[in-house]
């Protein structure tokens, strides 16, 4: 099987958006016609942005627009799913548009193999992650109620089984931007990042390699 990979680099989140939308709708009217669907994984980063999922709640963006302003953010209530999280500089958001049915995988294996290459890729910088149930994305000590933090969260739409949307994870983020939501709308969860646990200021295209060649492990793409 065939991915096609393509980094956006630094790109606004509105511009990837209308991107995504173009690539998602043009998969699902090639399976819908029969034709041969094309896998592919974008990877960006994003200026300053909050989203809110579509049955998200907006009390959990604890800033009016003033004050988005001031920090110079915005904010889209989108389509996916999930609750709000933050994009911003420093952190890999990758967006994978991918025809499930092409790759013979049902949606919850979709979403653990996305949990599992993330996993894998903060254990190359030492740091032990997994999954808290019915939260999805990476914890690290997930085991620890008080503990608990997220290094890279998950918001998939899925139509017809074909994919949009996807994962954040923190890399050099400036964490204190978090302090402005109720992450994916857990009061009593923290948030971290692989500079944070491993104090090292990370080679971000470093990790682009890493999360790219689990991606074609965990899926076995070319």
């Amino acid at each position: 099987m065939k991915m096609v990979f393509e980094d956006l680099g630094q790109v606004d989140y509105l511009k990837a958006w209308e991107y995504q939308k173009r690539v998602f709708n043009g998969l699902i009217a090639s399976k819908l016609s029969g034709k041969t669907t094309e896998n592919k994984l974008l990877f960006c980063e994003h200026p300053h942005v909050y989203t809110l999922g579509k049955s998200g709640n907006r009390q959990n963006l604890l800033i009016n627009d003033e004050m988005l302003k001031k920090i110079g953010a915005s904010y889209y209530h989108i389509d996916r799913g999930g609750d709000i999280t933050y994009h911003g500089p420093g952190q890999l958001v990758g967006y994978p548009l991918f025809d499930l049915d092409s790759i013979n995988i049902s949606i919850k294996e979709f979403v653990y193999n996305i949990e599992e290459i993330l996993i894998r890729t903060v254990a190359g910088y030492g740091i032990e992650a997994s999954r808290i149930e019915k939260a999805a994305g990476v914890w690290v000590d997930a085991g620890n109620a008080v503990k608990a933090r997220k290094i890279a969260a998950i918001g998939m739409k899925i139509h017809k089984k074909v994919s949009m949307h996807g994962f954040a994870l923190n890399v050099n983020t400036d964490l204190n931007y978090f302090s402005y939501i109720i992450p994916c709308g857990l009061k009593d969860k923290g948030v971290t990042s692989i500079n944070r646990e491993t104090g090292k200021k990370i080679d971000i295209q470093e990790v682009k390699s890493v999360v790219a060649k689990n991606f074609k492990e965990i899926f076995g793409f070319k």
